[in-house]
C-alpha cells in the first residue's frame, strides 16, 4: 500500500484495523476499541479515581488537513449522549500542496486547538480517548518532529491513521445514514488533504452491522491541498478545470477491477445506488459526529 510522498492507494478489500506511527511505518493490529484500555492517549484517562463506570466519558479527537475537531460523549441507551464538543479551522496542511514540510505557523495553529481540546478533556474527567491525525501527517516529512510536540505540550499522544483506517471509520459514520434499499452505496469522505471513495455492498454487513466493503481508494487530494496548488481565492474556469483534470487522472487508475466498475456503472445507470458524502472541512455543530475519529 503506498501512502506517503502524496501518491495514491487503494485496494479490492479493506481490512478492519491498521495504524501508522509518526514515523509512516505500517502496524498492523487493530486499532483498540473505546471498551479497551487506551494507554498513553491521554492524561486524564490514567489520572484520578475517574467517574462511575455507568458514567463514563469518551472523548475522539479528529485532527485533520484543515480542521481540528473534538467530542466528548457518554454512553446512553444504545448509543452516546454528547457532553462537550469542539472545532477550529487551523489548516494544519497549508502549504502541503507545493512542499513537504508542515508550516510553524500551521503548527502553532494545532498545537493551540489541541491544548484547548486537552482541557476539555480534563475537565469533562476523560476515561478513554483516541486522538488521530491523517494526511497532513501522513504526507510531511516533519511530522515526527510536529507530533513530539503536540505530546509534550498537550499531553496527546496522536494516532496517524492509515488510509485503509480512515476508509474504514468513514464508512461506520455513514453507515446509519444510508438507504438499505439499495443494493449498492458509493462512500466520499472528502478532507482536507486527501479524499477516501468506499464502494460498498449493501446486501452485507460488517463486524459492527455496516455494508461490506467491497473496494476503496484513496486519494491525495482536498480542499486544502488543491487551494495551494489552483489558488483557491481566485478560482477561475481554467483554474477549475485543472483541478478536475488531476482528480480525473487519479481515478482513471482504479484500484478495482474491471468487473467491478462494470457494476458502479450499471448501478450508476440503474439508479440502485445511494452516494453518501462525508466533508470533513466544513464546522460541525454540537452534537455531531466529528469524522473518522468519531466513537
Amino acid at each position: 500500500m503506498r501512502r506517503k510522498r502524496g501518491r495514491r492507494g487503494g485496494n479490492r478489500h479493506m481490512p478492519h484495523g491498521s495504524k501508522q506511527g509518526p514515523n509512516g511505518q505500517k502496524n498492523p493490529s487493530r486499532p483498540p476499541s473505546t471498551s479497551q484500555t487506551q494507554s498513553g492517549r491521554h492524561s486524564a484517562a490514567k489520572a484520578g479515581s475517574g467517574p462511575r463506570a455507568d458514567n463514563r466519558n469518551y472523548a475522539a479527537v479528529d485532527l485533520g488537513t484543515n480542521n481540528c475537531r473534538l467530542l466528548i460523549a457518554r454512553p446512553s441507551g444504545v448509543g452516546f449522549e454528547v457532553v462537550d464538543a469542539f472545532s477550529r479551522i487551523v489548516r494544519l496542511g497549508e502549504g502541503l500542496g507545493t512542499s513537504q514540510h508542515l508550516a510553524e505557523e500551521a503548527m502553532d495553529r494545532a498545537v493551540a486547538a489541541l491544548r484547548i481540546c486537552a482541557s476539555k478533556m480534563r475537565r469533562r474527567n476523560v476515561a478513554r480517548a483516541r486522538v488521530v491525525t491523517t494526511q497532513a501527517c501522513r504526507h510531511a516529512d516533519n511530522s515526527d518532529i510536529f507530533m513530539r510536540r503536540v505530546a509534550r505540550e498537550t499531553g496527546l499522544d496522536m494516532e496517524v491513521l492509515s488510509p485503509e483506517e480512515e476508509a474504514r471509520l468513514a464508512v461506520i459514520g455513514c453507515a446509519p445514514l444510508l438507504d438499505r434499499s439499495a443494493s449498492k452505496a458509493l462512500v466520499f469522505d472528502i478532507g482536507g488533504g486527501s479524499t477516501e471513495l468506499v464502494w460498498l455492498d449493501m446486501t452485507a454487513n460488517g463486524p459492527r452491522g455496516e455494508p461490506e466493503p467491497l473496494a476503496w481508494a484513496s486519494l491525495p487530494v482536498g480542499v486544502v491541498t488543491l487551494a495551494d496548488r489552483y489558488d483557491g481565492r481566485t478560482v477561475n474556469r481554467a483554474g477549475y478545470e485543472s483541478m478536475v483534470a488531476e482528480v480525473k487522472a487519479l481515478l482513471a487508475d482504479r484500484p478495482w477491477t474491471e468487473e467491478l466498475d462494470a457494476e458502479l456503472a450499471a448501478a450508476t445507470e440503474s439508479g440502485d445506488i445511494h452516494p453518501a458524502r462525508h466533508v470533513r472541512h466544513r464546522h460541525h455543530h454540537r452534537g455531531h459526529s466529528p469524522g473518522p475519529a468519531a466513537l
